[in-house]
């Protein structure tokens, strides 16, 4: 697996990430989540300090992460591969009913 260095800022602090080419997209989308959730807390609340300002990102991003998780353990939402994998079936047995009646 080939590694590459790519340069982010998160709250205007420079980080270089080390990360593999198929996962660099989502790694600058988690960097801009971040990022954004920092500068959020930052303008929004009497918080100071980047490492209180981080901690406080972490917590606010963990919480929106367990709340997605139980709304998947209750059917609330579904994870994205599992509605792909649902549409390729629907499709096939769509694609299987088609060619059903165009032979006919």
């Amino acid at each position: 697996m080939t590694t590459k260095q790519i340069d982010v800022a998160i709250l205007g602090q420079p980080y270089r990430l080390a990360c593999s080419p198929e996962t660099e997209a989502a790694l600058l989308e988690a960097v801009a989540r971040v990022d954004a959730e920092m500068n959020k807390i930052r303008a929004h609340s009497n918080v100071r300090g980047t490492d209180r300002i981080a901690v406080m990102a972490a917590l606010s991003l963990a919480s929106e992460l367990l709340k997605l998780q139980a709304s998947v353990r209750h059917g609330e939402a579904f994870p994205a591969e599992e509605i792909r994998r649902t549409m390729r079936q629907m499709n096939e047995q769509l694609g299987t009913v088609i060619q059903q009646y165009a032979v006919q």
